[in-house]
């Protein structure tokens, strides 16, 4: 079964998609199910797993609504204030909804680069790892030395690092973000989202600009600890759901069947649904 581990829905009305401005021109209207059945239909996606957009729990309570009359949206990864003092509270009781598989702080849009090393958000984390949830690392590459401490404060819960941590395609830069994530990979406990590098090429990308960061992925990961997500509707401004299906597709040709069905949805519903109990 093959799964999508990232997407957006969103609703321009609701007002708290700060980042999603005018000038974002093709993924600027509302985007909801009807729009993602065509490209889910065309690369054969069974389920998906949709990601906060919003800093805000109304959002995640949005995405849960959606989820719960789409029984094509395995999972919702939503987002809560780690800082609050009653972010417990907050977590236990969106986790009462099985639908809710991982939570996901905007942290590169946060000016503190040390935020995921402050000593208030521990209670929130701890209560992520009791509920069964994953953490979704939303990060740049200036925030890889924090996220591989907070990786070894917090071994016991699972961490997704988005999109590749973003690395400078465009610079055509590997390093020192090879040997970043080489560090992460000795970490059991993290995985991370084949997503997001087509946003970060030069406009005119081919897969061939992509491959010496897939590979390196490849390399340190391993195809048992990769997820494919398509990033849509973010990825329009990069060329589109099937361009970027089609070069996933063609990066990891020479994998196994096995393989290639573990990063196109195998690793997705082992990570994010088996701690949750389901499927």
């Amino acid at each position: 079964m093959r799964i999508d581990s990232h997407q957006h829905f969103w609703k321009l009305s609701r007002g708290d998609y700060g980042w999603l401005t005018p000038d974002k021109g093709p993924i600027y209207r509302d985007f909801g199910p009807a729009d993602l059945a065509p490209f889910r239909a065309r690369n054969a996606i069974a389920r998906t797993i949709v990601v906060q957009a919003a800093p805000t729990v109304a959002e995640t309570r949005f995405m849960l609504e959606i989820a719960a009359a789409d029984p094509s949206i395995a999972g919702v990864v939503g987002w809560v204030d780690f800082t609050a003092t009653d972010a417990p509270a907050a977590i236990r009781e969106l986790a009462r909804d099985p639908l809710l598989v991982g939570l996901r702080p905007m942290v590169h849009d946060i000016p503190d680069d040390d935020w995921l090393l402050r000593a208030d958000i521990a209670p929130a984390l701890r209560e992520m790892e009791a509920a069964g949830l994953v953490f979704d690392a939303l990060v740049q590459p200036r925030h890889l030395s924090r996220l591989l401490a907070f990786a070894d404060r917090y071994p016991g819960l699972p961490v997704i690092v988005d999109h590749g941590a973003k690395p400078f395609i465009r610079e055509r830069k590997l390093d020192p973000w090879r040997a970043e994530m080489a560090a992460f990979a000795a970490r059991t406990h993290v995985v991370c989202k084949l997503s997001g590098l087509a946003t970060e090429a030069a406009a005119d990308w081919r897969p061939a600009d992509l491959a010496p960061y897939v590979d390196h992925m490849l390399a340190v990961f391993g195809p048992g600890r990769l997820l494919w997500g398509s990033d849509w509707p973010v990825v329009d401004l990069a060329g589109g759901y099937d361009r970027w299906f089609d070069a996933a597709a063609e990066l990891t040709a020479r994998l196994g069947q096995a393989e290639r069905d573990a990063i196109f949805g195998g690793n997705a519903a082992r990570i994010y649904l088996s701690k949750r109990g389901r499927k």
